[in-house]
């Protein structure tokens, strides 16, 4: 999730659409060749929120406030968690709302244990970083740990049988085939 230029809550992985900076850039101007525009956070809890489980994953600071407004207004009726890399937006979130479901994001060893010091019901390492002790500990501790990008189904199936409560992939097709194909 980002934020552009006039407010607007875009769901954008990189910090560029088309050659244009997400948060330098007003809503309106954030065109592709085909003239398709970035979805809003709105659209995706209205198209989404009643049939997929939503990672709101925030990228940078700035949109706390609007998500929270969002996530008022439009509750999706499956299970959500709010995520980031950012432990000041996590607490952020917290501050407001103390009843939303956080997920801290790990990419590095060394930031394994700041899921400790969080208010969070979900870890997120990369997973590289999974091991059967930490999946334990996560869940001695009562989380949920779930990792990203795993695009191999032999490592699906490992993690799965470690006992990881979700994975994410590039590759949906892959991970539904892999579980629901035998």
């Amino acid at each position: 999730m980002r934020q552009t230029r006039d407010g607007h809550s875009v769901v954008w992985h990189d910090p560029d659409y088309y050659g244009k900076q997400i948060d330098a850039t007003n809503y309106e101007h954030l065109v592709d060749r085909r003239g398709n525009r970035l979805a809003t956070f709105d659209e995706v809890l209205e198209q989404l929120g009643g049939s997929a489980y939503l990672d709101v994953e925030l990228k940078t600071s700035g949109a706390e406030e609007a998500i929270v407004a969002a996530l008022k207004d439009k509750p999706p009726k499956q299970r959500f968690v709010i995520t980031s890399f950012y432990p000041d937006i996590l607490l952020s979130v917290h501050d407001l709302n103390a009843g939303l479901p956080l997920g801290f994001l790990c990419e590095r060893r060394e930031h394994i244990g700041a899921w400790r010091d969080l208010p969070v019901v979900a870890f997120l390492p990369r997973h590289d970083l999974i091991e059967p002790s930490l999946i334990k500990e996560i869940h001695d501790a009562g989380l949920q740990i779930m990792t990203w990008t795993v695009n191999s189904s032999r490592h699906m199936r490992r993690l799965a049988g470690w006992g990881i409560d979700g994975l994410i992939s590039d590759d949906p097709r892959l991970l539904y085939r892999t579980f629901h194909n035998g």
